[in-house]
């Protein structure tokens, strides 16, 4: 069997669920590709924990994890089933690899993890659990935890990372805003360090990112990255799988990991 692929998603508004957008145009088309998994591992921007927890739910709710948006979005759900099972493997796995983690039987699929899934994977059939991230931990942390993680590939396990190429939400709110031209170099670096396997640099982004904190206030949105990155090995074939933007303000690039 081969090795399953590794993702990195941007997973953009809560509205791409509902709204026909180039990202969810995206997902779509690439979504013949990945066959079909046994299970699916999403590590998502939106579950911070101070250590690596995983959801051990047998049946995970859909957590609507937003605000102020239109009530067709709340009845939206993704009735997939949880795996416990593996669940308790991946944390088992992670403290074999000195990663002290625990297991949540409660915590549901959060945005991050079910609206590219309703895309990806609309029958909703496959088990699907989540690996939390931790915002107070650098890239190395994750990338950590990727390769942990790694070994579940040969068993058609998909791993996907979930969070976004820029995630500045003050540029997205202001009125009639437009990426800023510093977001933009952030976004072209970090896409060029991808495509020609820089991993060194981009484990560094924060200090040698043009405008890292500009894109990035926070880091949650980008350390699913590295995840990824971890989980796909040093040797792991990228390719760029598009995306667009977020009101034309955040960059939202998708990027597949392939055994070279």
């Amino acid at each position: 069997m081969t090795a399953q692929p590794v993702l990195f998603l941007s997973h953009g508004s809560p509205m791409t669920a509902i709204e026909a957008d180039d990202l969810g145009s995206a997902w779509r088309a690439h979504a013949p590709r990945l066959g079909r998994p046994d299970a699916i591992v999403m590590v998502s921007a939106h579950w911070m924990t101070n250590i690596p927890m995983v959801s051990s739910a047998e049946q995970p709710d859909t957590i609507h994890d937003f605000g102020g948006f239109p009530e067709a979005l709340y009845r939206l759900r993704y009735p997939a089933p949880g795996a416990p099972a593996l669940a308790e493997r991946i944390k088992q796995r992670l403290t074999d690899n000195g990663l002290a983690a625990g297991a949540d039987p409660r915590r549901g699929l959060d945005h991050g993890a079910w609206i590219p899934l309703m895309f990806l994977f609309p029958d909703a059939d496959i088990p699907v659990l989540q690996v939390s991230v931790q915002p107070d931990r650098g890239a190395h942390h994750h990338l950590a935890v990727g390769e942990a993680l790694a070994p579940l590939r040969e068993e058609n396990v998909l791993i996907i990372g979930s969070g976004h190429m820029t995630h500045n939400l003050r540029d997205l709110f202001m009125d009639g805003g437009r990426m800023r031209h510093e977001t933009r170099a952030f976004r072209d670096w970090a896409h060029g360090q991808l495509m020609n396997h820089q991993r060194d640099a981009l484990l560094a982004w924060s200090d040698e990112g043009p405008n890292a904190r500009l894109a990035h206030p926070t880091p949650e949105h980008f350390l699913p990255l590295f995840v990824a990155l971890g989980a796909a090995g040093p040797e792991a074939r990228t390719e760029h799988l598009g995306g667009g933007t977020v009101h034309d303000i955040l960059a939202a690039d998708n990027y597949l990991f392939a055994s070279a």
